[in-house]
């Protein structure tokens, strides 16, 4: 009889020590939160675009003739008028003077028929003739005068010119397709973007619904990142955008101008222009690692409940302010969202929270420190 009640008390007493030392299933787990504050956020695009001059002139001849000389230094900054090329002006020197003496003489002619009309003794049509010859003769030597003008070709605007794509003893023509010199204005210097029309028709519907109010004087305000990723110094203005779409791409171009004193913008470079779209007066801010995704890709959040226990909570993000996401729906100001220990929980959990020690320079953190009594 002994034999048989001893294993049953050694089974009673092994019970009764597992129980005794199990700890509980329901022990707070510590976590770090950040307490969300609703606050005005400044949203910004940011676009892909290529500088371009602000003015570009194609340098051409006007007077056809054999290039004798070339009056500028490549690669420098020229100004409106300056001589350029000197095309050989003697087959316009003679011209023009042939001309002057044609009217020279016409005038003469004109002069002395003048006092005999008046006397009747030629008839009045003889007189009108010679003072029409003169007045062509007059727009002859004009002729003359701007052709041998032109044989310097001169700069059309001020600006850099580049290489010369004409050289001494070349013969240019009147009217030729390709130019002789391009000059470009650099400053200050365009930087054209290409929005999608789409993204555009949604800002203005959140302006006219009031989710987004304008940037009011940064509205025009534009910074630019260079190909290398370092960013531009100087700020831009946006100027206009177009009022067309582009069936092909579904874009409209918009038009920024930058001011570029150290010509370090040429024309051609690839840019990413950023500039505020609008103001969300109520922007809602959340770490970016306290955003999870669902096996279906949703992102959402878990957020410590009034009884200290954590409920996950489906969110819709928008764009990335900084190191935060910015919530468009599933949040809202003093919800409590779990930033540190994210992997030690899970939806249930009772927690005891405090604030996280990450720090953001868009919204700061109340300290907080939730205790249960129960816990302890």
């Amino acid at each position: 009889m002994r034999l048989r009640i001893l294993p049953a008390s050694l089974i009673f007493l092994l019970v009764a020590c597992d129980q005794t030392h199990s700890p509980s299933k329901d022990v707070p787990v510590h976590v770090g939160i950040s307490t969300l504050h609703s606050e005005a956020v400044t949203l910004f695009t940011q676009l892909p675009g290529r500088t371009t001059a602000v003015r570009t002139a194609e340098v051409r001849p006007q007077v056809s003739g054999i290039i004798l000389k070339r009056l500028f230094t490549e690669g420098s900054e020229v100004k409106a008028g300056q001589s350029l090329y000197q095309i050989d002006p003697a087959t316009y020197q003679a011209t023009y003077d042939k001309a002057m003496a044609t009217l020279i003489n016409a005038d003469k002619v004109a002069a002395r028929y003048k006092p005999l009309a008046a006397a009747h003794a030629i008839s009045q049509q003889v007189y009108d003739d010679a003072v029409a010859t003169a007045r062509e003769a007059r727009a002859d030597v004009e002729t003359a005068r701007v052709n041998l003008n032109y044989t310097k070709v001169r700069a059309p605007i001020s600006g850099h010119i580049g290489r010369s794509l004409t050289t001494e003893g070349a013969l240019v023509t009147n009217g030729q397709s390709s130019y002789m010199s391009l000059i470009q204005q650099l400053d200050p210097i365009y930087v054209d973007v290409n929005a999608s029309s789409r993204d555009l028709l949604a800002q203005r519907r959140a302006l006219a619904d009031g989710r987004l109010k304008k940037a009011g004087d940064n509205a025009a305000a534009v910074k630019l990142t260079l190909e290398d990723g370092s960013a531009y110094p100087l700020e831009g203005r946006m100027e206009f955008s177009e009022v067309t779409v582009d069936e092909s791409t579904g874009s409209v171009t918009l038009r920024a101008s930058f001011p570029n004193p150290q010509r370090n913008l040429l024309p051609g470079m690839f840019v990413h222009a950023s500039f505020a779209q609008g103001i969300a007066e109520q922007g809602i801010l959340v770490p970016q690692q306290s955003v999870m995704h669902d096996i279906k890709g949703r992102p959402y959040v878990y957020v410590v409940n009034t009884e200290n226990r954590i409920r996950e909570q489906l969110i819709t993000t928008g764009q990335m302010i900084g190191q935060k996401w910015l919530v468009h729906t599933g949040l809202k100001e003093g919800d409590r969202v779990v930033v540190d220990g994210l992997q030690n929980v899970q939806p249930g959990t009772r927690v005891t929270a405090s604030v996280s020690s990450g720090k953001s320079q868009y919204s700061s953190k109340v300290n907080l420190a939730i205790t249960d009594a129960s816990a302890q």
